[in-house]
């Protein structure tokens, strides 16, 4: 059995969280670049779910380790659901977090807190060698601020504010963030499928 994970993404912040909560696996994991493995996906899922499976199934393609992909987003009740699976590609995929955070918060102007309820989904999809496919989900209930607040994090969390907490999930700390979010929890379940399973 392959002794390394192979994380479908390249984006850093996402690496750390991944790494802290999968260390005790034992396992290597490197990211699509350390691994150096290029790869364009089209993600045209309808769903989290099915666009973490398409990813994990075009990266295992290119090789023989376990890989792991996610595809998370933000669903905010009161905009339909938006940016949702959308949320990366939300105003075009070069935009700054920063402008899609402002324009989110404009987008709720007025809006009073009670309607403001949002959540962060994450999905995880594993491939193995053999060419099972096992899929977790986490969830995270909160609400959209009115401003930007917080250093940790990156993305939405400026904005993802935390009633347990009474603060945004860019202002906890990593080990809380790893304990309450979307992708610490489906991290967790996901972990304790590949024990299942290995």
């Amino acid at each position: 059995m392959s002794s390394q994970i192979i994380f479908a993404t390249g984006n850093a912040g996402k690496m750390k969280e991944i790494r802290m909560i999968l260390e005790d696996l034992g396992m290597e994991i490197l990211s699509m670049k350390e691994a150096g493995i290029e790869a364009d996906i089209l993600e045209d899922g309808t769903t989290f779910e099915e666009n973490a499976i398409i990813k994990a199934k075009a990266i295992a393609k290119l090789c023989s380790a376990i890989v792991l992909a996610d595809d998370s987003g933000l669903e905010i009740d009161y905009l339909n659901k938006e940016p949702g699976i959308y949320s990366a590609r939300y105003m075009g995929e070069d935009t700054s977090y920063h402008i899609k955070n402002t324009n989110l918060i404009e987008r709720l102007d007025g809006v009073p807190m009670e309607k403001r309820t949002a959540r962060f989904v994450c999905s995880i999809a594993a491939v193995l060698p053999d060419g099972k496919v096992l899929t977790s989900r986490g969830t995270i209930e909160g609400y959209i601020g009115y401003e930007e607040k917080g250093e940790n994090g990156f993305g939405y969390d400026p904005i993802f504010y935390v009633p347990e907490f009474d603060c945004t999930t860019a202002q906890l700390s990593p080990e809380q963030k790893n304990q309450v979010s979307h992708r610490g929890k489906a991290l967790k379940e996901m972990k304790t499928l590949l024990k299942e399973a290995l």
